[in-house]
């Protein structure tokens, strides 16, 4: 199972490198497209999908890297054991707020379905599943982050990546 979860790993970051070129492409051939006064409008909507997906994909890679934004300034002061539980109850509020973004991004998903893009196609739908997804995922890699934290000892350090 766990070799399973390093490749998904693997093809998440692969996925999720490829969306970020693929929006920062879009938009640069957007802009010189409209500069030459040949629009693309359709660029923007499907830019806004891949975003989407790259927003909470690039969430659980931040996650599962350990590379969460904090002001440890606080933290550094407190003594190891009450670090730890603090940490603790930091992945749990997260859990508990990924599970709250799981509950209503469903119904979201399920309203959006006969809403489609401007310019494509496609129902917006596809947009919004990146919502409960990617809140899917990045609950597996905090209860993964959680489970490391109350298994190692209270002073040693966070381990990154795994």
């Amino acid at each position: 199972m766990q070799s399973l979860y390093r490749k998904f790993c693997v093809f998440e970051m692969w996925f999720a490198a490829t969306l970020l070129m693929a929006i920062s492409t879009l938009v640069f051939v957007s802009a010189i497209a409209r500069t030459l006064r040949h629009p693309l409008n359709w660029a923007v909507d499907i830019s806004m999908l891949l975003f989407a997906w790259l927003v909470f994909l690039g969430g659980d890679i931040v996650i599962r890297e350990t590379s969460l934004i904090s002001v440890d300034l606080f933290q550094k002061m407190l003594r190891p054991a009450l670090r730890k539980g603090l940490q603790v109850i930091f992945y749990l509020m997260m859990i508990l707020f990924l599970l709250i973004l799981v509950r209503y991004g469903i119904p979201l998903l399920v309203s959006n379905w006969k809403r489609q893009f401007q310019t494509l196609p496609l129902s917006y739908s596809w947009c919004t599943l990146a919502v409960p997804v990617g809140s899917v995922l990045m609950i597996i890699s905090t209860c993964i982050r959680l489970r490391q934290t109350i298994l190692a000892p209270a002073n040693a350090p966070e381990k990154k990546g795994e």
